[in-house]
């Protein structure tokens, strides 16, 4: 049988559409200096701490690795509603909350519409966008920090989607529950609004910014987070998201059936037990965050200039003699790894996660030396 005759083609090969030829492909910290040495990585906001219990329970489930995972992870979002009071029908699982965030812009928009956020925000938000063939739009920022009456005003009819990571990766700022109740009120009904809450653990009680309690309360507002950050889980990648209803069923039909391991449930379900080590871990990072900013803000007469951050890291701005490609060639011969983000706008900037007590030492004194500042 003869196949019909086919129309003539330009393409001599499969082509990736146009908008997935736009995408700049994430970037993820690096933990290996140019001359091929391990270094210690504090380039990817991981837990200094490691992780609790977790591992053992992980490990064990590694076990029950010839059947597939429970497609609707029933026991974790049972255990995540607990710790946070939200019914578990309101949550969906995923790969970590990387996945989540994709998702919520493929559900919600496509090609035509548009995808907002904040200068300086998490690059994934651009990809996101992008992958659905969305148009990624950046509102102005205000001193590196979310600006709300920005984003309200770079909203047109085509807006569809609106990320808010809070606080924000790369800059550490944050966004207060009034401020973040007033982004909701003046975003038109059918836009979703997502807060991505990576980092929501390491506030305090009083610095909760709400974000739960909107999505709980509201159609349009779809909050995320993940057990990359504070449960020092990102090798088993795993998040959640919770809103309403409708939007959880639309983040159901897309994702993967079996996206969140066995031994990733299982992690997690120990993890969330432990909220001890949570604590520990808030502790530790605020401690030491404290100090860390402390030894920037003394070089500030050397054109250094730390960002204020409510999250694991600190963005270091060089805005003197000394470039941030400089500081960043000195900290990895001192056998550091942190993230420069050229890519991101931030040429001039660091983020450096913080890491063990001796670590931010050994990094400041690499930069205070740098610099010429007192030793």
């Amino acid at each position: 049988m003869r196949r019909p005759a086919m129309t003539d083609r330009a393409q001599t090969r499969p082509e990736g559409k146009p908008w997935i030829m736009g995408i700049h492909a994430y970037v993820p910290g690096k933990a290996i200096g140019a001359d091929g040495k391990q270094l210690v990585k504090l380039s990817a906001n991981e837990n200094p701490l490691g992780t609790s219990e977790a591992t053992a329970a992980a490990r064990k489930a590694v076990a029950d690795s010839a059947e597939y995972p429970d497609p609707d992870a029933r026991e974790l979002r049972a255990k995540i509603g607990e710790v946070h009071g939200v019914d578990p029908a309101r949550i969906v699982c995923g790969t970590g909350s990387d996945e989540l965030l994709n998702l919520a812009a493929q559900g919600f928009a496509g090609p035509g519409d548009e995808v907002l956020f904040s200068r300086f925000s998490f690059s994934v938000y651009d990809i996101a966008a992008r992958r659905c063939g969305a148009t990624p739009v950046e509102a102005p920022d205000n001193d590196y920090a979310t600006d709300v009456d920005a984003l309200l005003a770079a909203v047109t009819d085509k807006t569809r989607v609106v990320f808010l990571a809070n606080p924000n990766n790369p800059t550490g700022t944050y966004l207060p529950r009034s401020e973040v109740a007033r982004l909701h009120a003046g975003l038109p009904s059918d836009v979703l609004l997502v807060i991505d809450q990576a980092y929501g653990e390491y506030l305090e009680a009083d610095e909760d910014d709400g974000g739960l309690e909107l999505a709980a309360a509201h159609e349009n507002v779809l909050a995320t987070r993940t057990f990359s950050k504070i449960y020092g889980l990102a090798g088993e990648r795993i998040g959640w998201a919770t809103g309403a209803p409708q939007l959880i069923d639309v983040l159901n039909r897309i994702r993967g059936p079996f996206n969140v391991t066995t031994s990733g449930q299982a992690a997690a379900l120990a993890a969330l037990s432990d909220q001890g080590f949570v604590a520990r871990s808030r502790d530790h990072n605020a401690a030491e965050l404290a100090r860390f900013t402390a030894a920037i803000e003394a070089l500030g007469n050397h054109g250094l200039r730390p960002i204020p951050s409510k999250a694991n890291f600190l963005l270091v701005l060089f805005e003197g003699e000394v470039s941030a490609a400089q500081a960043l060639d000195a900290i990895g011969k001192a056998g550091y790894a942190v993230r420069h983000l050229p890519g991101q706008g931030l040429p001039h900037a660091l983020r450096i996660t913080i890491g063990k007590r001796e670590d931010m030492d050994a990094i400041a004194d690499v930069l205070r030396q740098l610099v010429g500042g007192v030793p």
